[in-house]
């Protein structure tokens, strides 16, 4: 009769792929005071208003995070989705942006803002034509390196560099109607 009763744990854990098991972590967690997840976006937030961006704050990044990337958009848009705001490279010491993130390439405390569908620099809010709700989708990329793509880069653009790098995703998203 084999000697099973000699397997060890660690050769039980090795056959089932817990060798390098980790304990569970926190999972990413993306929010806003301004903003609650599934409710509607405030008109300071949107064409209809301001047109600033939200502040938004997140937690329980991965250990591995390097840098962070913020990608808004619109899939309920006429012609598909429609970017909103691109950000990229934010350190990843940075745990919040503020309110009305000027329209600039550099962000203060360190990122990048990319182009979005507008074909602007930064955030603009939403601005969809009567009649529909639109749902907005705020996602924030933790990412195991900084990113390097060319000035002026798009969401497609960022979406590539990050391809590999995504460690962890957040999402919260908010609503707006005309």
């Amino acid at each position: 009769m084999p000697n099973f009763q000699r397997i060890s744990i660690a050769v039980i854990f090795a056959l089932f792929g817990l060798a390098n098991a980790q304990p569970a972590q926190a999972q990413l967690r993306l929010t806003s005071p301004a903003i609650a997840s599934g409710a509607a976006i405030a008109d300071d937030y949107a064409c209809t208003g301001a047109d600033r961006s939200p502040a938004l704050a997140w937690s329980d990044a991965p250990q591995s995070t390097k840098s962070f990337a913020l990608i808004v958009d619109d899939p309920d848009a006429p012609r598909g989705t429609f970017v909103h705001w691109v950000a990229y490279n934010i350190p990843a010491r940075v745990t919040s942006l503020a309110a009305g993130v000027p329209q600039t390439a550099e962000i203060a405390g360190g990122g990048t803002n990319g182009i979005n569908s507008f074909e602007h620099i930064g955030y603009n809010g939403p601005c969809p034509p009567p009649g529909k709700i639109h749902h907005y989708h705020f996602r924030l990329f933790a990412l195991d390196s900084k990113l390097t793509p060319d000035d002026g880069a798009d969401a497609a653009a960022i979406q590539s560099a990050m391809r590999g790098h995504v460690v962890a995703t957040a999402e919260l998203v908010g609503t707006f109607e005309r």
